[in-house]
Protein backbone atom coordinates (compact mmCIF):
# COMPACT_ATOMS: atom_id res chain seq x y z
CA UNK A 1 0.00 0.00 0.00
CA UNK A 2 2.66 2.59 0.99
CA UNK A 3 4.62 1.44 -2.44
CA UNK A 4 1.03 2.64 -4.41
CA UNK A 5 1.02 5.91 -2.26
CA UNK A 6 4.57 7.18 -3.10
CA UNK A 7 4.15 6.18 -6.61
CA UNK A 8 1.63 9.42 -7.09
CA UNK A 9 2.95 12.39 -7.30
CA UNK A 10 0.71 14.33 -5.70
CA UNK A 11 2.20 17.79 -6.16
CA UNK A 12 1.80 17.54 -9.72
CA UNK A 13 -1.73 17.21 -9.69
CA UNK A 14 -3.74 20.11 -10.21
CA UNK A 15 -5.59 22.50 -7.17
CA UNK A 16 -6.61 25.09 -6.16
CA UNK A 17 -3.33 26.83 -4.54
CA UNK A 18 -5.25 28.94 -1.73
CA UNK A 19 -6.77 25.24 -0.13
CA UNK A 20 -5.07 22.41 -2.05
CA UNK A 21 -1.72 20.86 0.09
CA UNK A 22 -0.20 17.99 -1.50
CA UNK A 23 1.47 17.02 0.99
CA UNK A 24 -1.32 16.43 3.21
CA UNK A 25 -2.48 13.69 0.83
CA UNK A 26 0.42 10.87 1.19
CA UNK A 27 1.39 11.85 5.00
CA UNK A 28 -2.73 11.40 5.19
CA UNK A 29 -3.08 8.09 2.92
CA UNK A 30 0.46 6.23 4.94
CA UNK A 31 -1.28 7.13 8.27
CA UNK A 32 -4.96 5.79 7.37
CA UNK A 33 -3.50 2.81 6.31
CA UNK A 34 -1.19 2.04 9.20
CA UNK A 35 -3.47 3.48 11.84
CA UNK A 36 -4.84 0.94 14.46
CA UNK A 37 -7.55 2.39 16.62
CA UNK A 38 -10.31 5.46 16.21
CA UNK A 39 -7.83 7.89 17.41
CA UNK A 40 -5.06 7.27 14.98
CA UNK A 41 -7.45 6.77 12.18
CA UNK A 42 -9.54 10.43 12.98
CA UNK A 43 -5.78 12.03 13.10
CA UNK A 44 -5.10 10.57 9.66
CA UNK A 45 -8.89 11.71 8.42
CA UNK A 46 -8.23 15.53 9.30
CA UNK A 47 -5.18 15.31 7.44
CA UNK A 48 -6.82 14.23 4.25
CA UNK A 49 -10.13 16.00 4.72
CA UNK A 50 -8.21 19.00 5.61
CA UNK A 51 -6.46 20.18 2.23
CA UNK A 52 -5.73 17.05 1.23
CA UNK A 53 -8.28 15.51 -1.25
CA UNK A 54 -11.38 18.12 0.50
CA UNK A 55 -11.40 20.75 2.12
CA UNK A 56 -14.30 20.20 4.29
CA UNK A 57 -14.92 23.28 6.07
CA UNK A 58 -15.10 24.57 2.34
CA UNK A 59 -16.75 21.71 1.36
CA UNK A 60 -14.74 21.63 -1.79
CA UNK A 61 -13.12 18.82 -3.31
CA UNK A 62 -9.60 18.78 -5.41
CA UNK A 63 -8.87 16.28 -8.11
CA UNK A 64 -6.16 14.47 -6.04
CA UNK A 65 -9.31 12.75 -4.44
CA UNK A 66 -9.87 10.91 -7.69
CA UNK A 67 -5.90 9.32 -7.32
CA UNK A 68 -7.25 8.57 -3.63
CA UNK A 69 -10.50 6.82 -4.18
CA UNK A 70 -9.14 3.26 -5.35
CA UNK A 71 -6.16 3.74 -2.34
CA UNK A 72 -9.24 4.39 0.08
CA UNK A 73 -10.51 1.27 -0.97
CA UNK A 74 -8.35 -0.58 -0.72
CA UNK A 75 -7.19 0.63 3.10
CA UNK A 76 -11.27 -0.15 3.50
CA UNK A 77 -10.52 -3.64 2.53
CA UNK A 78 -7.43 -4.20 4.02
CA UNK A 79 -7.11 -2.03 6.85
CA UNK A 80 -8.62 -1.44 10.83
CA UNK A 81 -12.43 -1.34 11.00
CA UNK A 82 -11.68 2.65 12.30
CA UNK A 83 -9.85 2.83 9.14
CA UNK A 84 -12.71 1.66 6.68
CA UNK A 85 -15.01 3.73 8.39
CA UNK A 86 -12.65 6.88 7.96
CA UNK A 87 -11.99 5.42 4.64
CA UNK A 88 -15.64 5.46 3.10
CA UNK A 89 -16.40 8.79 5.16
CA UNK A 90 -13.80 10.67 2.71
CA UNK A 91 -15.16 9.35 -0.59
CA UNK A 92 -18.22 9.96 0.89
CA UNK A 93 -17.35 13.43 1.23
CA UNK A 94 -15.45 13.82 -1.99
CA UNK A 95 -18.32 12.63 -4.00
CA UNK A 96 -20.23 15.28 -2.89
CA UNK A 97 -18.30 18.11 -2.35
CA UNK A 98 -17.85 20.92 -5.38
CA UNK A 99 -14.46 21.01 -6.88
CA UNK A 100 -13.35 24.85 -7.41
CA UNK A 101 -13.69 26.85 -10.95
CA UNK A 102 -10.36 25.54 -12.91
CA UNK A 103 -10.51 22.26 -11.11
CA UNK A 104 -13.20 20.47 -11.91
CA UNK A 105 -11.86 18.11 -14.25
CA UNK A 106 -8.86 15.79 -14.48
CA UNK A 107 -7.71 13.52 -17.64
CA UNK A 108 -8.34 10.16 -18.01
CA UNK A 109 -6.08 7.71 -19.45
CA UNK A 110 -7.99 7.46 -22.38
CA UNK A 111 -7.35 12.22 -22.52
CA UNK A 112 -11.32 12.45 -21.70
CA UNK A 113 -11.46 15.00 -19.07
CA UNK A 114 -14.43 13.85 -17.05
CA UNK A 115 -15.62 15.58 -14.17
CA UNK A 116 -14.80 14.58 -10.96
CA UNK A 117 -17.56 13.22 -9.03
CA UNK A 118 -17.86 10.77 -12.21
CA UNK A 119 -14.43 10.04 -11.98
CA UNK A 120 -14.96 9.12 -8.23
CA UNK A 121 -18.04 7.40 -9.06
CA UNK A 122 -16.91 5.21 -11.79
CA UNK A 123 -13.92 3.97 -9.21
CA UNK A 124 -16.55 3.00 -6.78
CA UNK A 125 -18.36 1.23 -9.47
CA UNK A 126 -15.16 -1.04 -10.25
CA UNK A 127 -15.40 -2.09 -6.74
CA UNK A 128 -19.20 -3.02 -6.40
CA UNK A 129 -19.21 -6.23 -4.95
CA UNK A 130 -16.91 -5.29 -2.34
CA UNK A 131 -19.05 -2.14 -0.94
CA UNK A 132 -21.83 -3.95 -1.22
CA UNK A 133 -20.82 -6.66 0.97
CA UNK A 134 -20.02 -4.05 3.77
CA UNK A 135 -23.81 -3.11 4.57
CA UNK A 136 -25.81 -0.06 4.47
CA UNK A 137 -22.89 2.68 4.38
CA UNK A 138 -21.42 0.62 1.21
CA UNK A 139 -24.53 0.06 -0.44
CA UNK A 140 -25.53 4.23 0.03
CA UNK A 141 -21.98 4.64 -1.54
CA UNK A 142 -23.04 2.94 -4.76
CA UNK A 143 -26.41 4.36 -4.72
CA UNK A 144 -24.84 8.01 -4.76
CA UNK A 145 -22.14 6.90 -7.73
CA UNK A 146 -25.07 5.76 -9.88
CA UNK A 147 -25.98 9.07 -10.47
CA UNK A 148 -23.03 10.19 -12.07
CA UNK A 149 -24.32 8.15 -14.72
CA UNK A 150 -21.79 6.99 -17.73
CA UNK A 151 -22.91 6.21 -21.18
CA UNK A 152 -20.73 4.65 -24.60
CA UNK A 153 -22.32 5.14 -27.66
CA UNK A 154 -22.14 1.65 -29.76
CA UNK A 155 -24.55 2.40 -32.73
CA UNK A 156 -27.05 5.08 -33.62
CA UNK A 157 -29.89 5.22 -35.63
CA UNK A 158 -32.14 7.88 -36.40
CA UNK A 159 -35.39 8.15 -34.90
CA UNK A 160 -37.57 11.30 -37.23
CA UNK A 161 -35.89 14.27 -36.14
CA UNK A 162 -34.28 11.99 -33.29
CA UNK A 163 -31.54 9.58 -32.55
CA UNK A 164 -31.49 6.46 -30.56
CA UNK A 165 -28.06 5.24 -29.72
CA UNK A 166 -27.43 2.35 -28.81
CA UNK A 167 -24.78 1.57 -26.17
CA UNK A 168 -23.30 0.60 -22.40
CA UNK A 169 -24.93 2.50 -19.93
CA UNK A 170 -23.42 2.53 -16.26
CA UNK A 171 -25.02 3.96 -12.95
CA UNK A 172 -28.56 5.15 -13.27
CA UNK A 173 -29.71 7.36 -16.21
CA UNK A 174 -32.53 9.18 -14.65
CA UNK A 175 -36.40 9.24 -15.47
CA UNK A 176 -37.49 12.13 -18.26
CA UNK A 177 -35.10 14.47 -20.74
CA UNK A 178 -31.97 15.48 -19.37
CA UNK A 179 -28.98 16.99 -20.50
CA UNK A 180 -25.98 15.11 -21.16
CA UNK A 181 -22.13 15.89 -22.19
CA UNK A 182 -20.36 14.18 -24.85
CA UNK A 183 -16.87 13.29 -24.46
CA UNK A 184 -15.21 12.10 -28.06
CA UNK A 185 -11.49 13.13 -29.68
CA UNK A 186 -11.30 15.40 -26.52
CA UNK A 187 -13.69 17.43 -27.47
CA UNK A 188 -17.23 17.88 -25.28
CA UNK A 189 -20.36 18.60 -27.05
CA UNK A 190 -23.52 19.75 -25.07
CA UNK A 191 -26.94 17.57 -25.85
CA UNK A 192 -29.60 19.37 -24.13
CA UNK A 193 -32.15 16.82 -24.17
CA UNK A 194 -31.73 12.91 -23.92
CA UNK A 195 -34.05 10.45 -22.66
CA UNK A 196 -34.64 6.73 -22.49
CA UNK A 197 -35.46 4.82 -25.54
CA UNK A 198 -35.65 1.90 -23.03
CA UNK A 199 -33.82 0.44 -20.28
CA UNK A 200 -31.32 -2.28 -19.82
CA UNK A 201 -33.10 -5.59 -18.51
CA UNK A 202 -31.75 -6.99 -15.23
CA UNK A 203 -27.99 -7.71 -14.99
CA UNK A 204 -27.28 -6.24 -18.29
CA UNK A 205 -25.68 -2.62 -19.09
CA UNK A 206 -26.86 -2.66 -23.00
CA UNK A 207 -29.14 0.35 -23.16
CA UNK A 208 -30.86 2.71 -25.38
CA UNK A 209 -31.01 6.31 -25.20
CA UNK A 210 -33.30 8.41 -27.24
CA UNK A 211 -31.21 12.01 -28.15
CA UNK A 212 -33.73 14.24 -29.29
CA UNK A 213 -32.94 17.04 -32.26
CA UNK A 214 -29.95 15.51 -32.80
CA UNK A 215 -28.46 13.17 -36.16
CA UNK A 216 -26.24 9.61 -36.14
CA UNK A 217 -23.71 11.34 -37.69
CA UNK A 218 -23.66 13.89 -34.63
CA UNK A 219 -23.07 11.05 -32.03
CA UNK A 220 -20.08 8.74 -33.24
CA UNK A 221 -19.76 5.37 -32.38
CA UNK A 222 -17.11 5.46 -28.86
CA UNK A 223 -18.15 8.71 -27.55
CA UNK A 224 -19.05 8.56 -24.31
CA UNK A 225 -22.25 10.71 -22.46
CA UNK A 226 -21.78 12.09 -18.94
CA UNK A 227 -24.85 14.26 -17.02
CA UNK A 228 -24.38 17.99 -17.70
CA UNK A 229 -25.16 18.72 -14.24
CA UNK A 230 -21.75 17.12 -13.29
CA UNK A 231 -19.64 19.42 -15.48
CA UNK A 232 -21.72 22.83 -14.42
CA UNK A 233 -20.75 21.61 -10.60
CA UNK A 234 -18.41 24.23 -9.70
CA UNK A 235 -17.59 25.55 -6.19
Amino acid sequence: MLQEIEAVDWGAIPGHPDWYEPDRVARGLRALSDAANLVQAAEAGSQLAGGGIVHGHSAAVFPAAVLATPLLLDIARQGHPAARDTALGLIDEALSCYPHAGYTRLKAADGTEIPLCCAIALHLRARTEFLAGWGKRGRSLLADAAAHWRFEIRECVPEGDDTAAFGILSGHFPDDVHAAEMHHGGVITSLSEVTHEYRPAKGSLEACLRVIARHPRELPPGAVLFPAECGDRVH
